[in-house]
Order: C-alpha cells, then structure tokens, then sequence
C-alpha cells in the first residue's frame, strides 16, 4: 500500500492502475512510473524533489556578490521548523558555512560554535525541543561575475544562482537579472541549464516513452518520427532553464532576456 500511495503521489494514476503497475514492474517504483507513462495514464512524473521531511532552507552571499551559500536543517515538523531558536541555530550554522567554508557535511558538524560543536549544538536544542534535528546539506556556489540568493515560501524553497557577462564590472542590471533568474528557477523548479546538459540516455528514454504513446494512438512510424522532435522540443521546455516560458513576461522565454548573460550554474533546495 505504501508503494501504491508513493506511486499515486508521482503519477495521479489510480489505485487499480498503480497496484498493476507495480506488480508488473516486480515493486519497482520507477518502472513503473514509465509503465504507466507508455500507457498514456500517466502524462509525466512529477519532477519535483520534495521531501517528506520539514525544515528550513537558508540562503545568502558575500559582500562581493560573487559567492552564495545555501543550507538546510531538517526538523520533523513545521511547528518545530517555525520556532526561533531552531531559526537562529540555523542563522548561526548559515555563518559557519558562509565564513569556514566547510568542505563537506562532516567537517561542518565537527566546527565550533560558542558553547561546543555544531553536532552537539543541534543535539541539546534536540533535546529541549523533542523532536530530531538534523543538517541535511550545504553548497557554496561561487562566480566569476555575481551570484544572487532568494528564499520562497517562508524557507521551503532556497536557490542561488551565478550570472556571468564577460565583463569584470558587477553591472547594477546583472544583479537585478540574477534575483530575478533566481526567482523564476525557485518558481519552473527546471533540472538543467540548456538542450546541451540534458543526457542522451534521458533523451532517449522520453523518446521511447512518447514513441510509445503515439503508436498506441496508431500513428505510421514515419508519421512519429516527426512527432518526437517536437515532443522532445517540448520536454526541452519543461526541464532546461533557457528554454523555459519567462515567469516575468510568458511571451518570452528565459533565454531571450539574458543577452549577452551567461548562467554559469544553479542550486535548488526544496523542502
């Protein structure tokens, strides 16, 4: 039942569906999305990458702008994940991050804080609160040219994103574009940056899913060979970041507003 319900959550197919799904694809949860999918009962996989989890994503940058630093603490509920003396743990942890510049979760567990270790800070404040705190992850994402931070839904969503122009100058226009390119990847949730990112086996595999599909609508194959490229131009715009509709102006797309603007890289937590 609990395959059934993760099953449902992915795909909003059936109970009936998903259970026969699942009992084809021997209880594996992914080939069994993609059985449905090549059904035609499942239009796509949810892309999301919520967690069952609750907490709170922090974010910030340098005094340069060309450094971000992004953190989440995980509590086991909201009410928890609201309380100010998780919120300024997790502030004071966002410091460490942002001036040690741990180089993995170990490390950062490991440093100092006032009164004892960051693991041991987080296990007292367990303690009092009695519920399990924990630190999942952290990034740094530094630039070449500027990086901006922004935070969604109280916390529940944090990216940072680097913006580059070729130019050594940090043009008041990159800054305002970078929060503004931030804001629409914590919005369009999107998996890759350009075409070029996405893996053929990924490719390939939408075009056997669709492929699929379309024979079973009885589409000739000549017929459908034609079809895929444009349903892969399609799936292009869901999960590349430039090709995707600009939440600013719809009748743009991300790309068309960067000009010479280069987005080196993204970082998206989702609670």
């Amino acid at each position: 039942m609990e395959k059934i319900k993760q099953l449902r959550n992915k795909t909003g197919a059936g109970i009936a569906d998903c259970k026969k799904a699942l009992d084809e694809a021997d209880g594996d949860i992914e080939k069994a999305v993609e059985l449905l999918r090549k059904k035609g009962i499942a239009k796509a996989a949810k892309r999301g990458d919520r967690e069952a989890s609750e907490g709170i994503i922090k974010v910030d940058v340098n005094a340069d702008n060309n450094e971000g630093y992004i953190l989440e603490i995980n509590s086991e509920t909201d009410f928890v994940a609201r309380n100010e003396k998780f919120q300024n743990l997790a502030d004071k942890i966002l410091e460490i991050v942002k001036t040690e510049k741990p180089s993995d979760l170990e490390e950062l567990m490991g440093a100092d804080m006032e009164s004892g270790s960051v693991k041991e800070n987080l296990e007292t404040l367990s303690g009092t609160i009695g519920e399990k705190l924990d630190v999942k992850k952290f990034d740094i994402l530094s630039s070449s040219g500027i990086v901006a931070a922004y935070s969604h839904m109280g916390g529940r969503i944090g990216v940072l994103a680097a913006l580059s122009n070729g130019r050594d100058e940090a043009l008041p226009r990159l800054r305002d574009l970078a929060r503004d390119i931030a804001m629409h990847i914590a919005a369009a949730n999107p998996k890759y940056i350009s075409p070029e990112d996405v893996p053929e086996e990924e490719i390939n595999k939408e075009k056997e899913i669709y492929a699929e599909q379309l024979k079973k609508e009885g589409k000739p194959d000549n017929i459908i060979e034609k079809i895929l490229e444009g349903k892969i131009n399609k799936y292009f715009e869901e999960v590349c970041l430039i090709k995707q509709e600009y939440i600013k102006d719809d009748k743009k797309k991300v790309e068309d507003v960067l000009g010479d603007v280069k987005i080196e890289k993204f970082i998206r937590y989702s609670l």
